[in-house]
């Protein structure tokens, strides 16, 4: 027997047979390699089989148009104007004003012919699938039996129609009160027995349904259990929305989504109006919002007394968490009207659901001045006048574009002065007592 040293390959395995084991090894590598391949392309063979091949639909647009200008728009409608308002959220003369707004935005919202010259969907077509989905929270697939639009066009539609109202509207409607409404603003506050408050603060969370495995744990809290963004919000008692920051990841909470609001950027920078009034012998010089106890103690916010004792201090409670209430109200009827923010968002960028909860702000106060009634002074400022004046902005941007940041720190402490806020909130406690107190409030 042959010792492991003396052992040669070569004795044993000829060129030839290395050769054939190489080209065997080949050969399972070939059949293996192709047998893979035929699994993908059988397993995407049976995804097209369970969807549908590509094919043309001959949906007749052109009836679909007819049949919505018969039922809702020509001169004798079939449903009336109480009806179109329940279905669309909106009175028509809003709802044609947006129609033609984007038809002047974008070539998309005008009926063109196709490459057959065909004449495509009409604006009203699109702008009526857009505000049912916006409206009902339907799927874009739902909408094709009676606009005749297909789901993939109904989706593209939304899209381009969050950007037009956003594009349009935006900057008239998604914007702090200026001094006029200011004013008005304060008066009706003071008549509710809280001078200088500029309306009242907080968060909702809106669900996303599709977002991103990756992104999971950075969107999602434990007291919600799911990924959520989060609006912050200033409403007033009229339920217009005058500050709207959306899109801050669900994990945080409402002290972080502050941190990153441009709610106080005009002030800090002096362009904000100024707003000066007298609250128990007291003057200040800057308006506060109502908060719940989650918000800082600064200047800016007046919030509730928490386990209250004292007769005052129940009194005081009972009307800051009323008014501050003013907002919840506002994100109820959010949701109510555009129940595609109370389900929980199908859209799978971020930017898209940004912009759909943008637009659904816009419209909601396009819809709140639209509807609203002039404003029914409680307060007779003849026998108790206003104690509230509201002044131009400290810092006019045209003369001076650059304020020093010795000035953007002073305004900064300002804002966020702890003693300014037990003093405020100690005098509204007295100045409601006074007002209240003895009517067995």
């Amino acid at each position: 027997m042959q010792d492991a040293e003396d052992f040669d390959p070569a004795e044993v395995f000829t060129v030839e047979d290395m050769l054939a084991e190489d080209g065997i090894l080949e050969d399972m590598i070939q059949e293996e390699l192709k047998a893979y391949i035929d699994g993908e392309a059988s397993t995407i063979s049976r995804r097209r089989h369970q969807t549908g091949l590509r094919r043309y639909i001959p949906r007749n647009r052109e009836a679909a148009h007819d049949d919505l200008v018969a039922n809702y728009f020509s001169a004798n409608p079939i449903y009336t104007d109480e009806m179109f308002r329940r279905r669309f959220r909106m009175n028509k003369p809003l709802f044609l004003r947006i129609v033609h707004a984007l038809s002047d935005w974008s070539p998309y919202f005008t009926q063109r012919p196709d490459a057959t010259g065909r004449n495509g969907l009409s604006p009203l077509q699109k702008c009526t699938a857009a505000i049912r989905m916006l409206a009902y929270g339907t799927s874009a697939d739902q909408l094709d039996e009676v606009l005749k639009i297909a789901a993939s066009t109904c989706l593209e539609i939304l899209g381009k129609f969050a950007e037009g109202v956003i594009e349009k509207f935006g900057e008239e409607y998604l914007r702090p009160p200026r001094s006029d409404e200011l004013e008005k603003i304060l008066r009706e506050n003071e008549a509710r027995g809280f001078p200088g408050m500029l309306g009242s603060i907080d968060c909702m969370h809106w669900a996303w349904k599709n977002c991103p495995k990756g992104w999971a744990g950075m969107f999602t809290r434990g007291d919600k259990g799911v990924p959520t963004m989060i609006l912050e919000a200033v409403a007033t008692r009229d339920l217009r929305i005058w500050h709207a920051f959306f899109g801050t990841a669900g994990s945080q909470n409402d002290i972080n989504v502050l941190n990153k609001s441009p709610l106080f950027i005009q002030a800090i920078k002096g362009e904000a109006p100024a707003v000066h009034y007298n609250v128990n012998g007291t003057q200040y010089d800057m308006g506060y919002y109502l908060a719940d106890k989650i918000y800082p103690e600064w200047a800016v916010f007046v919030k509730t007394v928490t386990a209250p004792q004292s007769a005052e201090d129940k009194l005081f409670a009972l009307m800051q968490e009323g008014a501050r209430k003013d907002v919840e109200c506002a994100f109820g009827v959010l949701q109510s009207r555009f129940d595609i923010v109370r389900r929980p968002a199908r859209l799978w960028k971020q930017g898209d659901v940004i912009n759909i909860m943008q637009a659904c702000v816009i419209l909601h106060n396009m819809i709140v001045e639209d509807e609203k009634d002039s404003i029914r002074e409680v307060l007779d400022l003849n026998e108790n006048p206003s104690a509230t004046i509201v002044l131009p902005p400290e810092v006019r941007t045209s003369d001076n574009p650059n304020p020093t940041f010795a000035e953007v720190l002073r305004r900064n402490s300002t804002i966020k002065a702890r003693p300014t806020h037990r003093k405020l909130k100690k005098d509204l406690i007295e100045h409601i007592w006074q007002r209240y107190g003895n009517k067995g409030n």
